[in-house]
C-alpha cells in the first residue's frame, strides 16, 4: 500500500492544488489558483463507491490541470481517527495510485459546520443546501490548507 504524502511535498510541487471533500453520496471540488492564494469551488460529483469516486476525482485533477491533490480528514475533535477518517485515508491512497499525483490529507474538523454557518447567514436552504454544501466544504479545506502552506517553512 502506498503512503501518502506529506504538506511539505505538497508545498513543493508546482501548479494548482485541487481540494475533495469525499462524501459516501456527494464528494465537493475545489481548486486553488496558480499562485495558490484563493480557492474555488468547482462543485461535486457523486458518481459512488470508493473507486468511481476516486477516478472521478483523478479526472478532475488532470482536467483542472492540478499539480497536488488534498483529500479532507474528518479528524475526532479529541484528534482521534474514527472508521470515516480511515475511509477518506483509503480513498487518498487509491487517488494517489490513479491520479500519480502527490496527495495528502488535511485535518477537516470545523468545516462542515462552517460551511452551514455561512449557508444559514446567506439564507441558502433545501435543495439549494444540499448542492453546495460539499463545494463550499472542499473549497474551506482547501483554503485553510492554502493559508497553512504560506507560513510553512
Amino acid at each position: 500500500m502506498q503512503e501518502l504524502d506529506s504538506l511539505n511535498t505538497i508545498k513543493q510541487t508546482a501548479g494548482k492544488i485541487l481540494s475533495v471533500d469525499f462524501g459516501d453520496v456527494r464528494t465537493g471540488l475545489a481548486v486553488s489558483d496558480l499562485s495558490r492564494l484563493i480557492a474555488s469551488g468547482i462543485g461535486y460529483i457523486s458518481p459512488g463507491g470508493l473507486e468511481k469516486t476516486a477516478d472521478a476525482v483523478a479526472h478532475a485533477a488532470a482536467e483542472n490541470k492540478a499539480g497536488a491533490i488534498i483529500v479532507g480528514l474528518p479528524v475526532n475533535m479529541d484528534g482521534s481517527r474514527g472508521s470515516r477518517a480511515q475511509r477518506c485515508e483509503k480513498f487518498a491512497v487509491l487517488l494517489k495510485e490513479l491520479s500519480g499525483l502527490p496527495v495528502a490529507t488535511f485535518d477537516e474538523r470545523m468545516t462542515t459546520m462552517t460551511a452551514s454557518r455561512y449557508l444559514n447567514e446567506t439564507g441558502t436552504h433545501g435543495k439549494k443546501r444540499k448542492q453546495v454544501i460539499d463545494t463550499l466544504s472542499a473549497q474551506i479545506i482547501l483554503q485553510n490548507c492554502l493559508d497553512r502552506l504560506k507560513y510553512m517553512n
